[in-house]
């Protein structure tokens, strides 16, 4: 089955499912424009076609998705050519898996980050092995939580969502599933098994019952309480004074707030504010936030200064601008999250 997409992502059919595997292994399966494009193609033909039942959506290799093709972005950023039709496809393809009819089921062995969660967790069912850790790693490379994080966070119980975004920490199958990141866990070696049985099934969730094993939440209880008790607070400048005051005593809020002063600070307020408002917007209606503060993001400094430093020079040190959080004009972080006029993103 050929919607596009090279030898970047694959399309079969398998019985009752249309199976998409992301096969860019050496990538890390880095989501590309391509992959969006082919993706959303099938998608379209999937939804129509009354003999698919559901859509698969796994990858090779030791990743799920790493994230978005990041270096390109720097590259054609740098050139004066930020790609903005490349996020515009991919946050248009994010909303389309959140209202895609079918059941979307994402099988997840490995590592999922940004623009590989945007193309799984938007879907029905999240599946996820011991293999499988998750991340929003974006504040730390002077981006922001995209791809409908803005949706996915505020859901979470316990403040976790903003946690995740604030710190970028990365959180394994037990977490997820327990946050509800994750609607089901199984082991790794029964992947095959579940497909094969999900191809011939009139119901996916009897299925994902008899394969499910359940996983326990690797955040111990007291930092759970102190992740609830810290995100809560009312802004980004309570949240890091209510860390202040428990580092002494508390290994974890130390921990924690030393992670996210390594942070880019715009970031952090754009993800704090972004975060706080998805909890009242619709899925779309995040997309098209999201999209606004892209396109801020993409004409600023830290993003650029961010995968300078994470990839292009590796391992060295990023210089924000501003380099402090009380730096942070607040009309600056508005004018990340102000309209677009005939530029908004069209879903």
């Amino acid at each position: 089955m050929d919607f596009g997409g090279g030898d970047e992502i694959r399309f079969e059919r398998l019985g009752k499912a249309g199976v998409v595997t992301l096969t860019r292994p050496k990538a890390l399966n880095a989501v590309t424009h391509n992959m969006v494009k082919a993706l959303d193609r099938a998608l379209d033909a999937w939804e129509r076609d009354t003999g698919v039942g559901l859509v698969v959506v796994k990858a090779e290799g030791r990743a799920f998705s790493a994230g978005g093709d990041i270096l390109h972005i720097y590259e054609a950023g740098r050139a004066g050519e930020p790609p903005v039709d490349f996020f515009a496809d991919e946050y248009r393809l994010n909303a389309r898996i959140a209202r895609f009819k079918k059941p979307y089921i994402a099988l997840i062995d490995g590592i999922v980050m940004g623009g590989g969660v945007g193309v799984s967790f938007h879907g029905s069912h999240r599946v996820l092995t011991e293999n499988a850790q998750f991340a929003m790693p974006e504040v730390g490379i002077g981006f922001f939580p995209d791809v409908g994080a803005s949706h996915l966070l505020p859901d979470l119980g316990g403040s976790f969502g903003m946690y995740l975004g604030l710190t970028g920490n990365r959180i394994r199958y037990g977490d997820a599933l327990w946050s509800g990141l994750a609607t089901h866990t199984i082991k790794a070696q029964d992947q095959a098994g579940l497909l094969g049985e999900l191809a011939t099934s009139n119901d996916p969730d009897a299925e994902l019952r008899d394969f499910f094993v359940p996983a326990k939440r690797e955040t111990e209880r007291q930092d759970l309480d102190s992740i609830a008790r810290h995100f809560s607070q009312g802004s980004l400048a309570d949240i890091i004074a209510s860390l202040e005051e428990a580092a002494a005593g508390d290994a974890f809020a130390a921990r924690t707030l030393a992670a996210i002063k390594t942070r880019s600070p715009t970031s952090l307020h754009v993800a704090w504010r972004e975060i706080a408002a998805g909890s009242t917007l619709s899925m779309d209606e995040c997309m098209k936030m999201e999209f606004r503060i892209l396109n801020r993001m993409l004409a600023g400094h830290d993003f650029y200064e961010g995968i300078r430093a994470a990839i292009v020079e590796k391992g060295s040190k990023p210089e924000w601008r501003p380099a402090g959080l009380d730096e942070v004009r607040t009309a600056d972080i508005d004018a990340y999250f102000a309209p677009l006029g005939d530029k908004e993103l069209v879903l």
